[in-house]
């Protein structure tokens, strides 16, 4: 199977996921100049920027040491444009799917404080 339909399903499945919590699905694949948002949920007033992370093995890091710093930067530059064209003022944050082989963990506030 190649990366980019890996890389969908990983999508999906880290969406249902969320959904079936009861998270809301607003978007996906999210585009902009500085770069994209897996998903984008919403949790009650609070809007939920998810990075979704897949890895088969360990061979080059685990999936949670692939959101490099620049990633975590061009994330919040994305997340920013996004904010801007929506108007939302509300409470947000990013969250983290990571995907290993059939585990999944959910990682919330993945880049807030220690993150």
């Amino acid at each position: 199977m190649d990366k980019t339909r890996r890389g969908a399903e990983a999508e999906q499945r880290a969406a249902a996921h969320l959904q079936a919590r009861g998270l809301r699905l607003l978007a996906r694949n999210w585009r902009c100049r500085f770069g994209e948002i897996d998903l984008i949920l919403q949790e009650g007033a609070t809007l939920v920027f998810v990075e979704v992370r897949e890895r088969r093995g360990p061979g080059f890091g685990g999936a949670a040491e692939s959101i490099t710093a620049a990633k975590r930067a061009r994330l919040a530059r994305t997340a920013e444009a996004y904010l801007a064209q929506t108007g939302h003022r509300g409470p947000c944050r990013f969250d983290a799917i990571l995907i290993e082989g059939e585990r999944l963990t959910w990682l919330r506030d993945a880049f807030g404080a220690g993150g």
